[in-house]
């Protein structure tokens, strides 16, 4: 299953540009869509032209849900990942556009805060039993610089553009002060090939030039931030 528009030599700018008639100017900084209904099943906000399409609906072969990470309701006590919430799950690419389009993209976010993209009931946590025993890709940005890259990102999973898709659990950005992270998470990260590849395929979707690593989710548990990188592309 290709989502329309995933390649990046076909995206154009109308479409990484937010629809004109979203509703997300009135946020606060940091917030995603109003907390009137935000659990993973809610509907998605309605967008111009919507009613059209969704007579006409195109199935992703996976359902997906945003995560969000408010870096308001973070605390140092608190056990990590339990300020972690769903927004909302789409199905189809109309309800990924509807969503994406009346949402912060990662320059707009307050500092602190991480926003996921995940399959459909896996959570965006180590202790998941579907991602336990894998591992990420990770790729750094100057702060505001990685809008295009996040939405490249999500298009190549959603449309499963990876030769080993079914490895891949989701992706997170991560905004900091002086710097912006996105994250690759899959599922088995002894399996090098599969994971090699993966990186491979990403950097060439992104055109990203730098090196990048991956690390084991158990090592990142056991050692933090002096986790060392277990495969260098």
């Amino acid at each position: 299953m290709v989502v329309e528009d995933t390649q990046k030599s076909s995206i154009t700018d109308d479409q990484i540009a937010a629809n004109p008639n979203n509703e997300n100017e009135d946020l606060e900084e940091g917030e995603i869509l109003d907390d009137e209904d935000s659990s993973a099943t809610s509907r998605p906000p309605s967008s111009s032209g919507a009613g059209a399409l969704a007579r006409n609906p195109h199935p992703l072969e996976n359902s997906w849900t945003f995560w969000f990470d408010n870096p308001s309701a973070k605390s140092k006590q608190a056990a990590w990942g339990s300020s972690i919430r769903p927004i909302y799950t789409f199905a189809t690419v109309e309800e990924f556009w509807s969503i994406y389009n009346n949402i912060h993209h990662p320059s707009k976010l307050a500092v602190g805060a991480d926003f996921h993209c995940f399959k459909h009931k896996i959570e965006p946590k180590w202790e998941d039993p579907i991602c336990a025993n894998g591992g990420k890709w990770t790729m750094t940005f100057p702060r505001g610089k990685s809008d295009t890259s996040w939405l490249y990102t999500l298009l190549a999973m959603i449309g499963e553009q990876f030769d080993h898709g079914d490895e891949i659990c989701g992706a997170v950005v991560n905004v900091r002060n002086r710097q912006e992270k996105i994250a690759l998470w899959t599922k088995n990260a002894a399996n090098e090939a599969a994971q090699v590849s993966i990186g491979k395929q990403w950097k060439e979707f992104l055109d990203y030039n730098d090196t990048i690593g991956f690390i084991f989710h158990e090592d990142a548990k056991k050692h933090d931030r002096a986790a060392k990188n277990k495969y260098v592309i």
